[in-house]
């Protein structure tokens, strides 16, 4: 019987691109975060059919669940999407700003506001912004 053998040093991950599933559209707009400690606003950097991406002045510990909360501009205005999710990354932006960019993989959110959310990624090229 031959002995499983560990992934080589050399074999590569896929990128953060070539592992997303969404694609996904820059954004700046602020989101109300719900986490053990109480409310939170932070800044959003990206959203996804699949997630969400932020800035906060705080770290969140991966595998965190909390409440997401913000309003997406539409046609006809802006609709609140309000959604669950887990925090999937952590990573502080630098050594001299106490703030980081947090990652969000979203488990709970109506399916009509998922499809609000492509429908807004697909009108705006990657790294456009509203």
């Amino acid at each position: 019987m031959i002995p499983p053998q560990s992934p080589s040093s050399d074999t590569k991950r896929p990128s953060g691109r070539e592992r997303r599933q969404w694609n996904r559209a820059r954004a700046e707009w602020p989101v109300m975060l719900q986490l053990e400690d109480g409310a939170h606003e932070a800044k959003i950097r990206d959203v996804s059919r699949g997630g969400v991406c932020f800035f906060l002045d705080r770290p969140v510990p991966e595998m965190t669940v909390l409440q997401m909360d913000f309003e997406l501009p539409v046609a006809s205005g802006v609709r609140r999407i309000r959604g669950q999710g887990v925090v999937v990354r952590c990573e502080r932006i630098s050594q001299a700003l106490e703030h980081y960019e947090i990652a969000v993989f979203t488990q709970e959110m109506a399916e009509p506001d998922r499809d609000t959310i492509e429908t807004y990624v697909k009108a705006r090229p990657e790294g456009q912004e509203a």
